[in-house]
């Protein structure tokens, strides 16, 4: 399966038909699509690890969520807790969105979601992120203290793959 990671702006008056919108794409295409606030992201190789990891636990039945939509969101907050996986969500207005798309079709799905998000650079690390990551995964002092801030992407990338072991 294909897995299409697209950054960018989005204006969203409301959320519940944004995301209707996208499960109408998602049906269309037979694809996952899952949106997110990109500024709780460290890049597309994070994106793209949790829903790998994602496809993987679905695949062999050690799932916590029963959507794959969902069980991407759990494994890119890092989080086992739905209601904790959902601060990574969208919210109303101006967002930096991050969209991933999995399913054989996700080029031509990407498309579809392209007129709804304006692409921009908005997936990678920068130092504006960085007190909202830490927040967001829970990063201490002393690990930023121990490894230096320009690791504060891998600490997520650790919070992901740890997922599988605090399942």
């Amino acid at each position: 399966m294909a897995i299409k990671i697209i950054g960018g702006i989005a204006e969203v008056g409301d959320v519940d038909e944004f995301i209707k919108t996208m499960g109408d794409i998602a049906r269309r295409h037979s694809v996952t699509i899952q949106a997110l606030d990109a500024d709780r992201t460290v890049g597309a190789e994070h994106l793209r690890f949790a829903a790998e990891k994602a496809m993987r636990s679905m695949q062999k039945g050690r799932n916590i969520a029963n959507d794959l939509g969902l069980e991407i969101l759990l494994y890119a907050s890092g989080k086992r807790q739905i209601e904790r996986a959902l601060q990574m969500g969208i919210s109303p207005g101006r967002n930096n969105i991050a969209i991933i798309i999995v399913g054989d079709d996700a080029e031509r799905a990407g498309k579809d979601v392209k007129k709804f998000v304006r692409e921009a650079p908005v997936l990678d690390y920068d130092g504006r992120k960085k007190d909202l990551i830490v927040k967001t995964f829970g990063i201490t002092d002393a690990e930023i203290e121990a490894v230096g801030e320009g690791k504060i992407p891998e600490l997520v990338l650790e919070r992901v793959a740890l997922l599988d072991i605090m399942k």
